[in-house]
């Protein structure tokens, strides 16, 4: 028997679970952070390492009371962050500023230089993630940052993902040499491959801009998949956190990574992680280039095989602005919408409020609902960006299966589909193949498998899968259901690409309001 700790950061907030490699969770408990936004800018989004330290000492004092396990009884502490959450240090691995946040989207004009430069230069290592990168990326908001805050560019050593800083404090590591670097986090977003010598050629980075001369250099450290050891616990940070001192602690990732390990995935399966955002996550021993996603990077999610990442760039953020829009909450709004069937709110909605993150990697897209009428309700509009982040999640799915991704079962992690059993039914019915939903949360279960492996408790990461991994709730497809959004989903795709993208004709898309009241089902919503 052994007893872990799994640590998982969030955008909001920061959840530490005590698990038992017999028992499962013991308890869990967690600890809120702000996100700090300016009304003048929506893609401005930050965050304050002193927060997030903070609210991880208070979470873990309160997941050990909540377990009943005094803190020496713990082996190992292993933890998951939001990314990419990017901060630049000072000497010691001191923050020079506040994170920039995973959603912060400021640095859409500097994602825009590095793709053109890659592309220019025929940079291979673009094409490994997807073929444009975001401005949700490393090197798009460290070049912001060093572009405007140009007094503190010379105390720089070095810039870190939240997960690698995070492993690095708890270790005491202030090394610049010495620090962790997360195979999962720079391999996604930093264009980090080992096949192609690492990170991107110092040349082709002074490209881009002069002001990122030097920094290649600058990130260097130990660059490791997450069955490596970060180093070992503190006595300092032991103390904060009520745990003994000593206990090893693995090299970190990524949340939706981890959470897709704690979902049981396997060859042939994608993990949908539905939250604020969407991440969707698959494995495989072999595969090829996928233009759009968010990378192919060995060792990502599992160590022993690629891993493939796309997603959405906002789901629950959606359903909350929606809710916020009509002063409810998204429950009180929710109620009723079990009697809504495909098209029925008459409605066909973009999942771009937060910009694209797959496939078209467009920052600047906004959100479009299409087949408002006088009646037209906030719930209609729910129900209906329900169906377009569905449809929207198709469509990646269809681009990985195009390019020799196995999609056998498709699962529905995340905190929203523990919770929303009508998001369940419709994706089952627009992707027409059953979803299955874990039958109970798997938030931090990730990472305290990595957790249990850093202990030595379980021989692979299969064998705590099949100990520890919960059951599944599966839900089936409708055929009638299916046969809709069979319909609905052709005018989505058209619209998607002809809005998505410079140049689309009005030709394109104007039969889509006239079928959007053909297919609406009578005496419906």
């Amino acid at each position: 028997m052994s007893i872990v700790a799994g640590v998982d950061f969030g955008t909001q907030s920061v959840r530490v679970s005590i698990f038992d490699s017999q028992r499962g969770r013991l308890g869990s408990a967690s600890a809120d952070y702000p996100v700090f936004r300016t009304p003048e800018d929506p893609d401005h989004a930050t965050q304050r390492h002193g927060d997030h330290m903070t609210a991880l000492a208070e979470a873990c004092r309160a997941a050990l009371h909540a377990a009943s396990i005094a803190g020496d009884a713990v082996a190992a502490m292993a933890l998951d962050t939001t990314g990419s959450t990017v901060v630049p240090l000072a000497a010691g691995l001191e923050p020079l500023d506040d994170y920039y946040l995973w959603c912060d989207h400021r640095a859409k004009a500097e994602a825009a230089e590095i793709t053109a430069s890659a592309r220019a230069s025929g940079l291979e290592a673009l094409a490994w993630c997807g073929g444009v990168y975001s401005s949700e990326w490393g090197f798009s908001k460290l070049l912001h940052w060093l572009r405007h805050n140009p007094g503190k560019r010379a105390s720089m050593v070095t810039a870190m993902e939240h997960c690698d800083l995070v492993a690095a404090a708890l270790c005491g590591i202030t090394d610049p040499a010495q620090v962790p670097r997360s195979v999962c986090a720079m391999g996604h977003k930093w264009m980090w491959n080992a096949s192609l010598g690492g990170l991107p050629p110092e040349e082709f980075l002074s490209s881009v801009d002069p002001v990122l001369a030097g920094v290649r250099g600058l990130i260097g450290g130990r660059y490791q998949t997450s069955d490596a050891l970060a180093g070992h616990l503190t006595a300092e940070w032991a103390a904060r956190l009520g745990l003994k001192a000593g206990i090893p602690i693995p090299v970190g990732a990524f949340d939706a990574h981890w959470d897709a390990i704690g979902a049981g995935i396997r060859e042939g399966d994608v993990v949908n992680v539905v939250g604020t955002s969407t991440c969707m996550m698959a494995i495989a021993k072999q595969v090829g280039l996928i233009p759009g996603v968010c990378g192919v990077v060995q060792g990502s999610i599992h160590p022993g095989y690629y891993g493939i990442e796309a997603g959405l760039s906002a789901v629950g953020d959606i359903f909350e602005a929606i809710a916020r829009r009509a002063g409810a909450s998204v429950s009180a709004l929710s109620e009723g919408l079990d009697s809504f069937r495909a098209g029925s709110s008459g409605l066909l909605r973009m999942s771009w409020d937060n910009g694209d993150r797959t496939v078209l990697v467009n920052p600047h897209l906004g959100g479009v609902t299409l087949g408002w009428t006088l009646t037209t309700t906030a719930a209609d509009e729910l129900f209906a960006a329900i169906e377009g982040t569905a449809f929207h999640t198709r469509i990646i799915l269809e681009r990985m299966a195009a390019h020799g991704v196995s999609i056998n079962r498709v699962i529905n992690g995340g905190g929203i589909p523990q919770k929303n059993p009508v998001l369940n039914r419709v994706y089952a019915n627009v992707f027409n193949k059953p979803v299955l939903v874990p039958s109970q949360e798997v938030t931090s279960l990730g990472s305290a498998i990595f957790a249990f492996m850093a202990a030595g408790a379980f021989p692979t990461i299969e064998a705590a899968q099949a100990k520890l991994c919960p059951t599944y709730t599966v839900i089936q497809p409708d055929p009638a259901e299916a046969a809709v959004y069979e319909q609905l989903f052709v005018l989505y795709s058209k619209l998607y690409f002809a809005l998505g993208q410079p140049g689309a004709a009005a030709a394109v898309i104007g039969d889509v309001l006239p079928a959007l009241r053909t297919l609406r089902p009578s005496g419906t919503a």
